[in-house]
């Protein structure tokens, strides 16, 4: 499906330009809380529940491990997304069928349904629509939903599920909408700062506190803020710096980043802003995995981002607040 380029959300300089617009940003990513009264904060907590039907979320999660999504029956999204690992796999390059590298670092399918886009250069606006692209992908499960299909009518299970759920046989439009289905309700809920956000003041312990309100003062939270802790813009990696020229390695077609989607030039070098609420659990680091730890994480993005340099001790306690950050879902082991 063809869509129109995602209007650009992003800003130049997001020490300042991006506080000028935090308001603009919350307003949008804030999801309405019932009960307890939630804390004004620029990052808020995640839903409690989601709201997908069950029955096409049990669907979407068949669809989600199976192996038949794949050309040769070798390789399904969880290949790539284990959620028991935090939803991403830990490599550097996931692999696809028949052993092939990818080119970008695999992100988190865990509160994926909130994010602005999908993919690191938002050319998907929703989920149904990032679902074709690992589909279709040679590098990944290298097929199509004409091959798919007749695979997954031979199985008397699906035929019965979407016949009624969906009134229809197997469709490719049916499946992309279960296994989206799916994906929204990998909410990672309960956190330890969301329960801090709601009230309880003994969810955080001191260093976490310290660390949320160095994660402030740095302005970490111009770009990483809502209920999904990022997400919600694109930013140009590199703001404060020349990011690449010092990792030394080359560039890469995926270091071009939003750029590859609209072909304009002043999206070169701009990436969707991650999520970091499953930080902690989710290494290496950044589209190009180029750091394999939380602590030079923090570095990179404060020399880069902000233009600053952070000592080891505020390092230790804004790690200390982001591993608060990872909440619980029945799919996630921590």
């Amino acid at each position: 499906m063809e869509t129109q380029p995602l209007r650009k959300m992003s800003i130049g300089k997001p020490g300042w330009a991006a506080l000028c617009l935090l308001g603009v940003c919350l307003a949008a990513a804030r999801p309405v809380m019932a009960g307890a009264p939630v804390r004004d904060e620029p990052i808020q907590p995640l839903p409690s529940r989601h709201e997908q039907d069950e029955r096409k979320v049990a669907l979407g999660r068949m669809l989600f491990h199976d192996k038949r999504l794949s050309k040769d029956d070798s390789l399904s999204c969880a290949g790539c997304h284990p959620l028991a690992k935090g939803g991403m796999d830990g490599k550097a390059r996931s692999a696809g069928v028949g052993g092939a590298e990818g080119t970008i670092n695999a992100p988190t399918v865990y509160n994926a349904g909130l994010l602005l886009a999908q993919f690191w250069d938002g050319r998907a606006q929703d989920l149904e629509e990032q679902i074709n692209g690992p589909i279709k992908n040679p590098l990944e499960m290298a097929t199509t939903w004409e091959a798919i299909i007749p695979k997954l009518e031979l199985d008397p299970e699906y035929v019965r599920r979407f016949g009624e759920l969906y009134a229809s046989r197997v469709t490719a439009e049916a499946a992309r909408d279960a296994i989206a289905c799916f994906e929204r309700s990998l909410i990672t809920a309960d956190s330890p700062f969301d329960r801090w956000l709601r009230g309880d003041e003994t969810a955080l312990g001191a260093a976490e506190k310290e660390g949320y309100a160095l994660f402030k003062s740095y302005g970490c939270v111009a770009c990483h803020q809502g209920a999904n802790a990022g997400g919600n813009m694109f930013q140009r990696m590199g703001a404060m710096g020349d990011y690449f020229a010092d990792r030394k390695t080359g560039l890469t077609p995926a270091d071009q980043g939003r750029f590859n989607f609209t072909g304009r030039e002043e999206d070169r070098y701009y990436f969707k802003v991650p999520s970091l609420r499953l930080a902690a659990l989710t290494a290496p680091y950044f589209h190009d995995a180029s750091v394999d730890n939380l602590p030079d994480a923090i570095r990179v993005m404060a020399r880069y981002q902000l233009g600053r340099e952070i000592n080891d001790a505020h390092v230790e306690k804004i790690a200390a607040f982001l591993k608060a950050l990872p909440g619980k879902h029945q799919e996630l082991s921590q």
